[in-house]
């Protein structure tokens, strides 16, 4: 009986390994794909800039996908001049609305910015790709 027991685990462990993609990954294989990081060293390695034709690509593809939004950081020679974050306007950060008219919004109010944003790829998006 004990070496049934042990042989069921192995299966299942086996299962576990399936691997789905990493969140960075779906991000740069969907999202990030042909768009040119302006972060040159100004900000963490792993943020990547865009400019704001980039950036409006970017938030095109996270409607498409519905992925969510956090939080939009906008940037201005290499220091941060503001940040949006959903839950200020009261939307989810899956709805669209907010994040395109907070770049809208920092678009009129400062020519020259660079944005980032953090995201949240859901489970099932993940496990889809």
């Amino acid at each position: 009986k004990k070496k049934k027991k042990k042989k069921k685990k192995k299966k299942k462990k086996k299962k576990k390994k399936k691997k789905h993609m990493e969140q960075t990954e779906f991000l740069a294989q969907k999202v990030f794909i042909d768009l040119q990081n302006k972060n040159d060293g100004f900000d963490q390695a792993d943020k990547l800039h865009f400019n704001e034709w980039d950036f409006a690509v970017v938030l095109d593809r996270c409607e498409y996908f519905g992925i969510g939004i956090y939080e939009i950081q906008a940037w201005l020679d290499g220091t941060l001049f503001d940040v949006a974050v959903h839950e200020r306007v009261k939307k989810k950060a899956t709805d669209s609305s907010w994040y395109k008219k907070a770049l809208l919004t920092f678009t009129k109010r400062q020519p020259g910015l660079t944005f980032t944003a953090s995201y949240k790829v859901s489970a099932k998006l993940l496990a889809r790709h």
